[in-house]
């Protein structure tokens, strides 16, 4: 065996973990350091670290909450697939609806796994999108297959599924609690589109008032329903 061989077999695979918990990042470190062949290289709490990170980090994937500091991680994984259209990403999330793990997969993600899984699981997943497959958990699997029969149109927990990425990114930051004004200067966009979206989630949703949708959100994205 040359030189040259046995770095590229000694190598390890390097991992970005994007997460607003620094105990979750601190565990998920531990978890992937523990390895013989993979490495954290780099760890983010938002959107703006995690796009700055990756132009020096290199990563070989990258791994992101769905909720994130005053942000969203489906506009994370846009701006990640867009930039770095090889790099594969694994969603790491509390939420376990299918309709998160769809809108991940149709943003670029190439994996959904729920903190509730086992660590063996989990590097199951990293292994399997680092190796260039897609990877669903079971119980996430065996809800999108349910979807797929019985496409409840009435459901009432169906109703988010009919908002757009940035109206649902502007009901989960109302979930985390940001007034109108700070959810504009997190998507830079102006208070008056800020309040369109919100018009718009209520007839969506057919909330009566801001304080309906406000609760919705809250429990939404705090409590994170089944």
């Amino acid at each position: 065996m040359t030189t040259s061989q046995a770095v590229i077999k000694t190598e390890k695979r390097r991992v970005f973990i994007v997460d607003d918990h620094p105990i979750t990042r601190e565990g998920m470190t531990e978890i992937v350091n523990r390895e013989k062949d993979i490495t954290v290289c780099c760890e983010a709490g938002n959107v703006l670290q995690t796009m700055q990170s990756l132009t020096t980090c290199r990563p070989d994937i990258v791994i992101v909450d769905l909720t994130l500091e005053k942000s969203n991680g489906l506009r994370l994984i846009e701006n990640i697939s867009y930039s770095y259209p090889g790099l594969p990403v694994l969603v790491y999330s509390m939420h376990d609806e299918a309709l998160y793990a769809e809108r991940c997969f149709k943003a670029g993600a190439r994996g959904y796994i729920m903190k509730q899984e086992p660590s063996r699981k989990f590097l199951s997943a990293l292994r399997t999108v680092l190796n260039g497959e897609v990877y669903i958990s079971d119980r996430l699997s065996e809800k999108l297959i349910n979807k797929l029969i019985e496409r409840k149109k009435d459901h009432p927990a169906s109703s988010i599924e009919l908002l757009g990425n940035r109206e649902l990114e502007v009901y989960q930051l109302v979930g985390q609690g940001l007034k109108k004004r700070d959810i504009a200067e997190n998507l830079n966009i102006s208070l008056k589109t800020v309040e369109n979206h919100i018009e718009h989630i209520k007839k969506k949703m057919k909330f009566k008032d801001f304080h309906e949708l406000l609760r919705h959100a809250f429990q939404a994205t705090a409590h994170c329903p089944e």
